[in-house]
């Protein structure tokens, strides 16, 4: 983030609304706090972000120890706001972030940058040197999000063709899916005779073949199929 503000360009981030937008917010107010980050601003440019933020913070039993201990300190007392950040609802107010020259941080849906308003936001820094484009999280393949990790150039955003000269980052912590050996404890601690077939629809195809394949982690549920 501080080679980005010195090179005078924006941080772009993809994130889903639900979940990866809330993470990431309570991640920038925490190196905020602890002067870890340069003092820019920071936009969340998503309405449903918004929404489900709200949501969040109408449901504080929910929290675990650690965000409720950071917000009960905190001079705010709000994990997903501080004096840096800006939530973006209205058309009006996501179109004057591309008249602000200055470095800043917009996060904004999709996660994988393949609709929202985050298509806005790379069509307008994919081409600037000085900005950032960072992914946190997987990106499945045949999205925009896949090709920009891959920084694979030109790139095809409303139909027209950006080359790509951004930095980007990739931070792969943030995924949340299960791996194979998570889903296959699920599938073994139901048990359940009447599973007859699981079917494997998300992912790549080798991670799935691999997970179908595992004869020995499936055996204690029966009978099981396992179908890509």
């Amino acid at each position: 983030m501080s080679d980005t503000a010195g090179r005078g360009g924006k941080i772009i981030i993809p994130a889903f609304a639900v979940g990866r937008t809330q993470e990431i917010v309570y991640a920038l107010h925490r190196l905020a706090n602890e002067n870890r980050i340069p003092s820019l601003p920071i936009y969340v440019d998503s309405p449903l972000a918004l929404n489900v933020t709200e949501v969040f913070r109408l449901h504080p039993e929910c929290f675990n120890d650690e965000v409720a201990r950071f917000i009960a300190e905190d001079k705010h007392h709000d994990a997903w706001g501080f004096d840096r950040l800006t939530y973006t609802r209205s058309v009006e107010e996501s179109k004057a972030l591309n008249d602000k020259h200055e470095p800043m941080v917009i996060i904004a849906a999709s996660g994988m940058a393949e609709a929202g308003r985050i298509q806005h936001h790379l069509a307008n820094n994919i081409g600037d040197p000085r900005a950032t484009i960072l992914l946190v999280g997987y990106q499945a393949q045949n999205t925009l999000g896949r090709r920009i990790s891959e920084k694979q150039s030109p790139l095809r955003i409303f139909g027209e063709e950006y080359t790509l000269r951004a930095q980007v980052e990739v931070l792969h912590g943030y995924s949340a899916h299960a791996d194979c050996n998570e889903l296959l404890a699920w599938a073994q601690a139901l048990n359940l005779p009447s599973v007859r077939q699981i079917f494997l629809v998300h992912g790549e195809p080798a991670a799935r073949s691999d997970c179908a394949s595992c004869e020995a982690a499936c055996a204690s549920v029966t009978p099981l199929e396992k179908s890509l």
